[in-house]
């Protein structure tokens, strides 16, 4: 149990500082629950100065939530290009959905109701509430749970389930119930400037004289995390089949790491290859189509990584050029090579992209390295 002068302290400290050291940001200050939802899931997992210019982009293309519902997935895909975890972006759309037709339009107004909405967890519910409304819920992301963990000098893994319980019951027992909306977003603000990852500035910290880790020395040490990210490396050989105009594009199934986006077709190996040709005798053996009779030979044109959570993505790409193209089969289509950029893809292959663009003058071309003809 918390002595309750220390709990006031922390509070007048806390909105003090945060009252003279203000960090300009767009979303701050809103009241409109589907833009600050909007900014939330942005921020999900991404900088705040990575997904500023998205939330900026939302906000014009999407004003309200109505826009966002009349969209389509594609052009919603497409708008998040670049800034990961698509998910985020799938469940942003069904959820604008559901709340222009089955909740006539209105989030509900209270932490209950919106965690009932797809894609929104605890801290989206209590960052919602607390900032639209004025409701008495702490929000609890990383920065809190590091400003919590080093106030207290509480070893607790941050990654645990009773973790993580703990310190939201403490986050709650904190927060000021009279500002829950300046409360919140100066714990935040604290721990995104002063109380970083790295080289906590504890000399410039409002609460620098109640902290526990600091009067201990053991600051840099917190919080505690029980279990290490183990990352999968995964090697994937994309396949540009094309004429020289137009290309294979597949739509990636759900339960994929890009679900709904488009990509190249691929195949995955265990390590790097450099026989394009058994790349594409791969290829045609799982989707059982015959092999031509003068298989191409594929021509590496790139190469790019892309660290994920727990995978590391080692791309491939292999230019197949052929006089016939293999026959589309489902999610497939051909497009021109121009039109690429119409639809959505995950970064990597968005990378390769503009190194198609800026080296399209010096991509294989002539008679084809093969032709596909069963």
């Amino acid at each position: 149990m918390l002595p309750h002068a220390l709990i006031i302290r922390f509070r007048q400290q806390l909105l003090q500082w945060h009252a003279s050291c203000p960090r300009p940001m767009p979303w701050k200050g809103l009241r409109d629950p589907y833009l600050i939802w909007l900014a939330e899931v942005i921020l999900q997992q991404t900088r705040v100065t990575q997904g500023w210019p998205w939330f900026e982009r939302f906000r014009k293309r999407f004003p309200t939530v109505q826009h966002l519902a009349a969209a389509t997935e594609d052009e919603v895909l497409k708008l998040w290009e670049g800034l990961g975890y698509y998910t985020r972006a799938r469940n942003l759309w069904r959820t604008a959905r559901y709340v222009v037709e089955q909740l006539d339009g209105q989030f509900p107004r209270n932490y209950e109701g919106l965690l009932k909405l797809k894609g929104i967890g605890p801290y989206t519910a209590a960052a919602i509430a607390s900032f639209a409304w004025r409701l008495p819920h702490a929000v609890v992301d990383g920065n809190v749970l590091r400003v919590l963990a080093r106030f207290l000098a509480d070893d607790t893994p941050i990654d645990s389930g009773p973790g993580k319980r703990h310190f939201t019951q403490l986050a709650q027992t904190l927060l000021d119930p009279q500002y829950p909306d300046s409360f919140n977003q100066a714990i935040m603000d604290l721990g995104a400037t002063v109380c970083t990852p790295h080289n906590p500035q504890c000399h410039k910290c409002p609460l620098h004289s109640d902290c526990r880790a600091t009067r201990q020395g053991i600051a840099p040490l917190l919080p505690v995390k029980r279990r290490k990210t183990k990352v999968r490396t995964r090697h994937l050989h994309y396949l540009i089949w094309t004429d020289g105009q137009h290309t294979l594009l597949q739509r990636r199934p759900s339960g994929d790491i890009w679900a709904a986006l488009y990509d190249f077709p691929f195949v995955e190996t265990s390590h790097p290859t450099t026989s394009g040709q058994q790349l594409l005798r791969q290829w045609l053996h799982a989707h059982q189509l015959a092999e031509p009779r003068s298989l191409p030979h594929p021509t590496l044109l790139w190469q790019g990584r892309q660290r994920l959570t727990h995978q590391l993505i080692c791309g491939y790409y292999w230019w197949v050029l052929t006089h016939q193209l293999p026959p589309t089969l489902h999610n497939w289509q051909y497009v021109t090579i121009e039109n690429l950029c119409k639809f959505a893809l995950p970064k990597l292959t968005g990378n390769f992209y503009t190194y198609l663009l800026n080296f399209k003058d010096s991509l294989p071309t002539g008679k084809s390295n093969g032709i596909y003809n069963p």
